[in-house]
């Protein structure tokens, strides 16, 4: 385990979710005030949004406007001088609420979903990937994935990592020029896929539940580890380089940031259970400087 100084950026949040990066300022999700924030390196904050049905994963089209997932309602949306407007609907396609997403160069967003009523106490289900094109038209592009969570895209923009919470992997896609993906393949394995269908005994099988997820410059991830309390750096084929405790915190995002794109931030809270979050103000953001920059998108 590294021992790093980790200090705060902003507190007081429910569940910070879906950390970027974006013109010079760390944009994140807090789930149950609904809010979009924008936070400067000093820490000030701007709302840039609210979303009734609660944001999750940001990201941006090549003209700067910024799109952001709605959770409860499955819809992507897009930020107008006008307000927040639907840009794609996935509600077809979706088993749960949706998640996680990232944009590529082209404004193509692939999106992820939970499969099922994670909160609810229901069966674990797999679920897809659904890619939303610039013209709102949705597609499901991967299928019978567990929990596909934070994604990434590589510099060169030809492979897609999918972060499987509950599979206890992460996966890749190559990307094809129209958008569609190729099979799926191991990137990183760090054990068997679960062969259980109840929450508790799937997060007591998995090795690492990666969750939100950023690249760096030298091709490893760094990966929130859902039931672990750290974060991992972690090389193609699933060596852990580097592992940071986050202590009592459970860690959930990670995203590198910063001038020099090596100072890595971390969405943290007592847990991921929704009543207690709701209830309380203790999401924070730490950070923490690495020694290798960020690369790819997000």
């Amino acid at each position: 385990m590294t021992s790093r100084e980790l200090t705060p950026l902003i507190e007081g949040y429910t569940f910070l979710e879906g950390p970027r990066w974006h013109d010079g300022r760390l944009w994140t999700s807090d789930f149950y005030t609904h809010q979009v924030l924008a936070v400067a390196p000093d820490g000030s904050t701007e709302v840039v949004t609210t979303v009734p049905q609660q944001p999750s994963g940001l990201g941006w089209l090549p003209d700067g406007t910024l799109l952001v997932v709605s959770m409860r309602d499955r819809t992507l949306l897009r930020l107008t001088d006008g307000g927040l407007v639907e840009h794609g609907d996935l509600s077809a396609v979706a088993g749960g609420h949706t998640n996680d997403m990232v944009v590529d160069a082209h404004g193509r967003a692939y999106v992820g979903n939970f499969g099922y009523d994670l909160m609810g106490g229901a069966p674990f289900a797999t679920t897809d990937v659904s890619r939303v094109d610039p013209d709102g038209t949705v597609t499901v592009v991967a299928k019978d994935l567990m929990f596909p969570n934070g994604s990434v895209i590589t510099p060169d923009g030809r492979t897609l990592l999918v972060s499987e919470t509950f599979g206890n992997r992460i996966s890749a896609f190559d990307i094809h020029d129209d958008g569609g993906l190729g099979p799926r393949r191991d990137w990183a394995v760090f054990g068997d896929p679960p062969d259980t269908s109840t929450l508790d005994a799937m997060l007591a099988s998995v090795v690492v539940a990666p969750d939100g997820t950023c690249l760096d410059a030298e091709g490893a991830v760094w990966t929130a580890d859902a039931v672990h309390h750290r974060c991992v750096r972690v090389a193609e084929g699933g060596t852990i380089l580097e592992e940071i405790s986050t202590g009592d915190d459970g860690v959930y995002a990670c995203m590198l940031g910063g001038d020099d794109g090596r100072t890595l931030h971390l969405c943290v809270a007592p847990s991921f259970d929704e009543a207690e979050r709701r209830s309380t103000r203790l999401g924070r953001i730490l950070r923490t400087r690495v020694d290798v920059p960020h690369a790819g998108t997000p």
